[in-house]
């Protein structure tokens, strides 16, 4: 098959669509699933039965719409008319009124002019919400797996890396490192086979970008993972996937068993020379899986356990191999560089930090959601524009990016621009995109005392900085909650943290402090306030005891 034939395919499938005076489409992402949008779908259609409209409206389940606060959604293509709160009588107005009548249900419609929806750049996103992730005839319909074909039939392995390399895409699993220098380094190393993995272990609390993404439009990560193995050298992919993604793991295989049908995955794929194949590895659970050297070793059917780099992966990943891993954003955005060229992608977001970059806003905020956003955009512009703000009656107060590994960005910075290296000044990470919204109403040691248990629970043990000191500084910040600790705990916090952050093995305990020394940084008035009052020297009446050695 080669790209023409990909385009004819194109063409007819959408001609196919446009025959259908509506398209009805119905959230079907684990979060309006958990509100009962299968039943709402249900309902649709049988409605559309119904009145005998099969031939002139088709009823769609697709991926995220965004605005997961007010699921269930249901979203008319013709018009884009978008409904919220979608209960079963709202989906038999539907079509008893706006498809039947041509009259809209004023009370369930939402306001798509409203900064959520105009103030978003949608790459990684574009076809969540518009075609059913579970057809790949509706993704070759929306441009899919045109430039695959054209990777393989048109371009070397080197041009690829090049394109890639000069877009400026940096690794959106949180280190941000140089997506076209990761590859090259693992086209350049030697060994019998190659590997690429995608890290779909998305274990950050409020987290749900990649899951999102795999549900509802996974052949555009294995697109992205394919071009990368003919960029590399690499002939076999594995997508590893926590296993409480149930419904990205089954979306996922069927969009693999089709792509293998249709000659986009396995031997000779688009009639080339190329091979490559990808199968599907489920995590039992553990965060520090997400760690790419501890990931490695799950895949291989060992203990998820990190180990120490060098050697990196990208010389000695998988069984020994040659790796290369990038997570799923990172490998979403592949087929559109190559679609649109390097210098459309690297003209968006800011001078080091290109693209968009999609979060899941949660939290204390009115518009909690999946939104994608340029690099660099206002922090400002995210919270108060696109979120809508904090709940009525209160304030904004600092917002946590990067999960258990970031910090929180008090209000004072509300104008920093969201790229890689402003959020690492102010003591935060990009990380993989969760972004955790607090209001007034938060107590910050809490909010650090939340986190850090999560590290404590979830370190593998492996080493003494991260398995003990994390233990202790959980203490620390509990005697502090409960009104029991003085100065000399202060001190032996900051330094407990130091010490864990410069002394841990992998990531998880390198960045587990982060949000104690962010809260400490910004918010240490409210540790001082739970403090014991300054002991006196018995010895020496009136004479203060010195803890700030």
């Amino acid at each position: 098959m080669t790209l023409e034939d990909l385009q004819e395919l194109s063409e007819k499938e959408q001609l196919r669509q446009a025959e259908k005076k509506h398209r009805i489409l119905y959230c079907s992402a684990a979060g309006c699933a958990s509100c009962g949008s299968d039943k709402i779908g249900a309902v649709l259609k049988a409605k559309i039965k119904e009145h005998g409209l099969e031939k002139e409206c088709e009823v769609v389940g697709t991926g995220c719409l965004g605005l997961c606060g007010e699921g269930p959604l249901v979203k008319l293509q013709s018009d884009q008319t978008l409904y919220q709160n979608v209960d079963v009588q709202a989906a038999e107005q539907i079509i008893e009124s706006h498809i039947v009548k041509n009259l809209p249900v004023t009370a369930k419609k939402v306001d798509t002019t409203q900064p959520f929806f105009i103030s978003q750049t949608k790459i990684v996103l574009e076809n969540c919400g518009e075609i059913n992730s579970e057809s790949i005839d509706e993704y070759i319909g929306v441009r899919g797996y045109e430039a695959l074909a054209k990777v393989v039939n048109e371009m070397q392995p080197a041009e690829v890396i090049e394109e890639i390399r000069k877009s400026g895409l940096r690794g959106r699993g949180g280190a941000g490192y140089s997506t076209g220098l990761k590859w090259g380094i693992v086209s350049k190393a030697h060994g019998e086979q190659k590997y690429v993995v995608c890290n779909a272990d998305e274990g950050d609390p409020g987290a749900f970008m990649d899951r999102s993404v795999l549900e509802g439009d996974p052949h555009r990560v294995l697109e992205g993972m394919a071009i990368a193995g003919y960029a590399v050298g690499a002939t076999q992919g594995y997508v590893y996937c926590r296993a409480e993604y149930p419904l990205a793991i089954e979306r996922l295989k069927l969009a693999i068993k089709l792509a293998e049908k249709m000659g986009m995955l396995g031997n000779r794929i688009l009639e080339s020379q190329f091979n490559f194949r990808i199968d599907i590895r489920i995590g039992a659970g553990a965060f520090v899986c997400g760690e790419e050297t501890a990931l490695l070793q799950s895949i291989e059917g060992k203990r998820g356990n990190p180990k120490p780099r060098p050697p990196y992966p990208s010389e000695k990943g998988l069984w020994g191999m040659p790796t290369l891993i990038n997570n799923v954003e990172t490998f979403a955005n592949i087929a559109p560089i190559i679609r649109n060229g390097s210098e459309w992608f690297a003209g968006i977001g800011t001078e080091k930090s290109k693209g968009t970059k999609v979060f899941a806003l949660a939290g204390n905020i009115r518009n909690t959601g999946l939104i994608e956003v340029p690099m660099g955009i206002p922090l400002r512009k995210i919270i108060f524009d696109i979120g809508g703000g904090t709940p009525e009656g209160t304030e904004f107060k600092a917002a946590q990016t990067g999960g258990p590994s970031g910090g929180c960005i008090p209000k004072d910075h509300l104008d920093l621009p969201v790229d890689y290296e402003s959020l690492s000044k102010v003591g935060s990470i990009m990380g993989s995109g969760g972004m955790i919204v607090m209001d007034s109403t938060s107590k910050m040691v809490d909010v650090a005392k939340f986190f850090m248990q999560f590290c404590m629970d979830e370190s593998c043990g492996k080493c003494i900085p991260c398995r003990v000191g994390t233990r202790h500084i959980y203490g620390l910040l509990d005697k502090i909650s409960k009104k029991k600790a003085t100065q000399d705990d202060m001190v032996l916090l900051q330094e407990l943290c130091t010490m864990v952050k410069e002394t841990s093995l992998c990531g998880l305990g390198q960045s587990a402090p982060n949000p104690v020394l962010s809260t400490l940084r910004f918010f240490r008035n409210e540790y001082e306030e739970l403090l014991q009052p300054v002991e006196i020297y018995q010895g020496e009446p009136g004479v203060v005891a010195d803890f700030e050695k």
